[in-house]
């Protein structure tokens, strides 16, 4: 909250506690997709079960279109995500939420396939406006080695 002072603007971001009281004081609140589908590939790696695989192979569409657009201008990638993204992004809302009815509550499927729906609308608020990001990968990428430092 002191660094970010009196700034608003969206906040692309995770489920961590601490940015609650931001979102509160008017931070328009973006999900990150890497978070929510690194849920499903840990459990994946873990356990190669045939669920996780089913939801890292509709992350992995999200991503490829994204990957498709990435350098292109606001409008084409706004254009791709209404014409291509949507539609799968629909079609993983829907199989996150038949899939949840079928796992256990508590189980380490059901706290994934939670996270995502808990978080749908931050998750996708990218889908409408060209200059959110999918996700807030590229930050994390660059404050990794002094937080790595940190840690050791």
């Amino acid at each position: 909250m002191e660094f970010l002072g009196d700034w608003r603007g969206a906040l692309v971001c995770d489920d961590y506690s601490g940015y609650k009281a931001l979102l509160a004081k008017g931070l328009l609140e973006v999900g990150c997709m890497a978070h929510a589908k690194r849920k499903f590939y840990e459990l994946w790696a873990n356990h190669r079960s045939q669920i996780t695989e089913q939801a890292l192979s509709h992350f992995g569409k999200l991503y490829e279109v994204e990957r498709e657009v990435q350098a292109s201008a606001p409008e084409q990638r706004l254009q791709a995500w209404q014409s291509q993204v949507k539609p799968v992004a629909v079609a993983l809302h829907l199989w996150l939420k038949l899939h949840r009815q079928k796992v256990p509550d508590g189980s380490a499927t059901a706290k994934a396939i939670d996270y995502s729906l808990k978080r749908w609308v931050a998750l996708t608020r990218y889908l409408d406006d060209a200059v959110l990001p999918i996700d807030n990968n590229w930050a994390e990428n660059r404050i990794r080695p002094v937080a790595l430092g940190r840690s050791n």
